[in-house]
């Protein structure tokens, strides 16, 4: 799930805290066994021999884009049950991250109610679908719809047994009025909640800025674990515990970096 971008604007994003697939430097070697860190995986892994018995496994639910599914979920999911039993961090053994976007009418489906899943959705925003149109109520809806899918079409048994974490990236598509973008990561969230499952913010600080910049401490957002991106190194990664957190009231609890072609991610004190 390391943030890709095109090779000519490499140095760049490494200004920007960017990560690069692969990105990281040629002499980074892979961690120590004695390093207790995670790995994170998901379509573009598929078919590559993976570590065994990482500390912890992160698994991507979709295909890249928020409405599709991993091919290789499966695979990775029981690649991810290696990890030892107990955890060996305060992460959980096994998590899973989706991809989030927030396409509006450009998006091959939007919603025109509050109501999905068989349930008339509570909503903060007011009714999506009213007239004048109410855009970030259909926000809200998108992100719940989508949260939804991913937790009960694409192949997740138990979703509520898990953290998920939401991949906020500016390769998706996103709004230019960023509470619009909130409203749908709200969404999202409240459908995990609702079925009792935790939730935590994938993203890098200048990512999370340009989408939702700040965000309100009465917003569900706030509080939810930070993991952030960027390093290339694990003392990279490790120094970046310290970095801000994405929401008000929040706390970086993972940080990842990429080493010989993998995504790691270090988990916190």
């Amino acid at each position: 799930m390391a943030i890709r971008l095109l090779t000519k604007l490499a140095s760049a994003a490494i200004s920007l805290g960017l990560v690069l697939l692969g990105g990281g430097p040629a002499s980074a070697a892979p961690p120590k066994p004695s390093d207790p860190v995670g790995i994170d995986v998901s379509w573009p892994q598929r078919g590559k021999t993976l570590p065994k018995k990482p500390a912890f496994a992160i698994v991507g639910v979709n295909n890249g884009l928020a409405n599709t599914t991993n091919p290789c979920l499966a695979t990775q999911l029981a690649w991810a049950n290696t990890a030892p039993d107990p955890a060996l961090t305060a992460q959980p053994r096994v998590a899973l991250y989706v991809n989030t976007a927030n396409p509006g009418l450009q998006g091959s489906w939007w919603p025109n109610s509050n109501h999905y899943g068989g349930v008339d959705v509570a909503n903060p925003y007011g009714v999506c679908g009213s007239l004048p149109d109410n855009f970030r109520a259909c926000s809200y809806m998108y992100g719940y719809a989508k949260a939804y899918d991913d937790a009960t079409i694409r192949g997740v048994e138990e979703p509520q047994k898990y953290l998920w974490w939401l991949d906020v990236e500016t390769g998706n598509s996103w709004q230019t009025d960023k509470a619009d973008n909130i409203a749908d990561l709200e969404g999202m969230v409240a459908y995990f909640t609702s079925i009792k499952a935790t939730v935590g913010i994938y993203s890098t600080g200048y990512q999370w800025g340009q989408i939702a910049g700040n965000v309100p401490s009465s917003s569900p957002l706030a509080g939810l674990p930070s993991w952030l991106a960027g390093a290339r190194s694990l003392t990279g990664a490790k120094s970046n515990c310290s970095l801000p957190a994405l929401t008000p009231g929040s706390r970086v609890a993972l940080t990842q970096y990429v080493s010989a072609g993998l995504d790691y991610n270090y988990a916190c004190p």
